[in-house]
């Protein structure tokens, strides 16, 4: 028979394994809850991941799209109709793959468009003038200097510009290029070039409006919220637009400076009078092909007016603005021999050749594209004749096929020689650089991803110039 006190210590030994079991299966459960705990966070954060990798192909497949669609329009190019890449573009700016969708949209005029945003809808800022950066919102003369000093070959300031002596008195650890912008976003290190006037609401120069840029002040930047990308001088300049090298036909340019009395002809259609004449002036030291757009042939070899000029414009008849003969008329037997370009001949001589730029700030800069220029671009900037600027917007309005040559605007009401002049310094048809905006969404989350490429189509294959992934 047990003693009391065995029975007691029997009975003690029993409550400490029960207590000891009791406490190993709730570390047990503790070691198992934050396994699971820690399995589902792995997992959620697993499911995120692939959501976001899901995001960024379809947003790349955007990309991939709008390059491919480009490549074929560069294989082939449809001269009669200058809008025909923008209408493909635009009817594939929305678009889906097994796992997500993709959705490529821009601002310009304060209205969101379908489709990747044309560059060549900006003005080049080492193509701008002093007057033409005047006209930008906000903007000061001593501003103007500094970005003139900026892009100028020579260490000399403007009146009211700053120089590398600038730069360096204050420390700033940059000193001035001296040759052309890069990007847009190298303005904001010339003196006075403040981000709130580059940028405006579109605080990552993507083109498009995104949420913080449409809250007021809750997030940088300050905006307006009124759903509409307001960009500063962003919307008007750019500095990644490029020469198109290839003409409308696909072909490369002919060189007038290069070229012989035969191939202009061959080319173009033209006379041989007609073509020894552009050969002839396209060797003089002021050629220019605004000259070949605003003034007659018969006039060109002796007309007194530089590219450029402003006064009294005369239009294609040779008759001036004012109904005054030009000055310099071309003596009688000249003009009796050498007949005007017709519409047709002007549309080819435009489209097929070109004079080869020696000019720094010109030669690596791409033209307005007056089938995407916007109304403020064309109005306010490049300062053109209100009625001349309505009148180019409303002609590529009404034209499926858009404006195909700048022979097109010739006969436009206010098209003077002056304003002629003014647009063909700057100005084509076709466009070289676009901005692809693609936001892509995964199709299992909503989850979201964004991709923001530059790329120029001046030449095949198609090249990427900048890619980001804010």
């Amino acid at each position: 028979m047990n003693s009391p006190r065995l029975i007691q210590y029997n009975t003690s030994r029993r409550g400490v394994v029960t207590i000891m079991v009791i406490w190993a299966i709730a570390i047990a459960s503790i070691v198992v809850a934050a396994t699971q705990i820690l399995a589902f966070r792995e997992a959620t954060i697993g499911r995120e991941s692939i959501s976001r990798v899901q995001a960024r192909w379809a947003a790349r497949a955007g990309v991939e799209t709008m390059i491919a669609i480009m490549e074929w329009h560069n294989l082939n190019p449809d001269p009669d109709d200058a809008l025909s890449l923008a209408r493909d573009l635009e009817s594939n700016a929305v678009g889906s793959v097994d796992t997500g969708t993709w959705d490529i949209r821009h601002f310009i005029d304060g209205q969101e468009w379908a489709g990747p945003l044309d560059e060549n809808s900006k003005l080049n800022i080492n193509l701008a003038t002093r007057m033409q950066l005047l006209e930008l919102p906000n903007i000061t003369q001593d501003v103007v200097d500094s970005i003139s000093d900026w892009r100028d070959a020579d260490d000399e300031p403007q009146q009211l510009g700053a120089e590398a002596d600038y730069y360096r008195n204050r420390g700033l650890g940059y000193e001035p290029r001296n040759g052309n912008f890069r990007s847009i976003a190298e303005l904001e290190l010339v003196a006075g070039a403040w981000p709130q006037y580059v940028r405006g609401e579109d605080w990552n120069l993507n083109g498009r409006l995104d949420p913080n840029e449409d809250d007021g002040k809750r997030t940088m930047p300050d905006d307006n919220v009124n759903e509409k990308l307001e960009a500063g001088w962003s919307q008007y300049l750019t500095a990644s637009t490029r020469p198109i090298t290839a003409s409308t036909s696909g072909e490369e340019r002919l060189d007038l400076r290069k070229a012989t009395t035969e191939e202009v002809v061959d080319r173009t259609g033209v006379d041989s009078i007609q073509a020894a004449t552009l050969v002839s002036y396209a060797k003089t030291s002021r050629a220019n092909m605004s000259q070949i757009l605003a003034i007659p042939l018969s006039q060109i070899l002796t007309s007194s007016n530089p590219s450029g000029a402003t006064g009294t414009g005369a239009n294609r008849t040779g008759r001036s603005s004012a109904g005054r003969a030009p000055a310099a008329a071309t003596p009688k037997t000249a003009v009796s021999a050498i007949k005007n370009l017709d519409p047709k001949q002007l549309r080819q001589v435009l489209n097929e050749c070109s004079l080869s730029n020696t000019q720094t700030s010109q030669k690596n800069a791409g033209k307005v594209n007056l089938n995407t220029a916007s109304r403020g671009l064309l109005r306010d900037i490049l300062q053109l004749d209100t009625r001349f600027a309505d009148s180019i917007l409303s002609r590529r309005i009404s034209k499926p096929e858009g404006i195909v040559s700048l022979a097109d605007i010739v006969d436009l009401p206010g098209a003077t020689q002056e304003q002629l002049l003014i647009l063909g310094q700057v100005a084509d048809v076709s466009s070289s650089v676009y901005m692809i905006s693609s936001r892509g969404r995964a199709a299992s989350s909503g989850a979201e991803a964004e991709i923001v490429v530059l790329v120029d189509r001046s030449e095949s294959p198609v090249q990427i110039l900048e890619y980001r992934e804010p």
